[in-house]
């Protein structure tokens, strides 16, 4: 892992398989880190041919704290990610974005659309008005906290969260995700940087009316049973894209549970070959 400055802050970053591969950006959802990628999808993408990128999104994980009195939004979010393209010395990237960074890719290929070859939005959201809403049980638990920052409390809280939202079609791994919000906390606990993203997400909305301007190749991947963001918001962006490609996986909640790490790369590959072809 290194540190890369980019759009005047510092990210922490993560490159896998030949650097002179096919160039494709991961985005993180809200509050996560790098290390929650699947490995399993990092290594599917890379065997594809993919030259893997993921990084810590801004208050999230070993990138900067942005804890000043000015806020931010996901327009600078998309920057900070461009600004990682450019940093990197790549012209142009692929960049899929899940959940929150499904909507920071929307961004990117509204004000960037010459730095994308292509976008792969998963389980993510225009965060239309008139899109329907998770339960109030769902929306509450999104922003609830553990009772305390303690280890053990915050996997205990995590692991009930994350159940509301799981895939139906695939076991729930308990052991594996107790480990995986361990290792989170150990790395970087920054609760206040999650309330700070999700003020960015809330100010995104008159960035993201604008998608029908989208002119950059674009794939969406939606589950059926996604709890937290429901399958209509996906196809609100596939609908409202000109172009869009939309896969719709059954069973599918709001995480990359069981053999959806491969299904997702399958898929990204399968565009982003068909995207490169288009380009010959």
């Amino acid at each position: 892992m290194v540190q890369v400055r980019a759009n005047g802050i510092t990210l922490e970053v993560e490159r896998h398989g030949d650097p002179g591969g096919v160039p494709l950006v991961l985005v993180r959802g809200l509050g996560s880190q790098l290390i929650q990628w699947p490995a399993r999808l990092i290594t599917d993408l890379v065997a594809g041919g993919c030259h893997v990128v993921t990084f810590d999104n801004r208050d999230a994980g070993l990138s900067q704290v942005c804890d000043g009195s000015e806020g931010y939004t996901l327009s600078d979010m998309a920057d900070d990610t461009v600004g990682l393209i450019e940093a990197l010395g790549l012209r142009q990237a692929h960049v899929l974005g899940m959940s929150m960074g499904g909507m920071i890719l929307q961004i990117i290929a509204l004000k960037h659309p010459g730095r994308l070859l292509s976008g792969i939005a998963v389980m993510s959201s225009s965060r239309a008005a008139y899109l329907s809403k998770a339960s109030p049980e769902v929306q509450a638990a999104l922003l609830s906290s553990a009772p305390s920052g303690r280890r053990e409390d915050v996997i205990a809280h995590e692991l009930q969260t994350g159940r509301l939202w799981q895939s139906p079609r695939w076991p729930f791994d308990a052991q594996a995700r107790a480990e995986q919000i361990g290792q989170c906390w150990d790395r970087a606990f920054r609760p206040e940087g999650v309330v700070r993203q999700y003020q960015a997400i809330e100010a995104s909305e008159p960035d993201l009316a604008r998608i029908e301007e989208i002119s950059v190749p674009f794939m969406v991947i939606h589950g059926t049973d996604d709890a937290l963001l429901p399958c209509d918001h996906g196809r609100d962006i596939a609908r409202r894209v000109p172009g869009a490609l939309m896969v719709e996986i059954e069973g599918m909640g709001h995480d990359l549970e069981g053999d959806l790490p491969g299904i997702v790369a399958d898929h990204a590959l399968r565009f982003i070959e068909t995207v490169l072809h288009q380009r010959e």
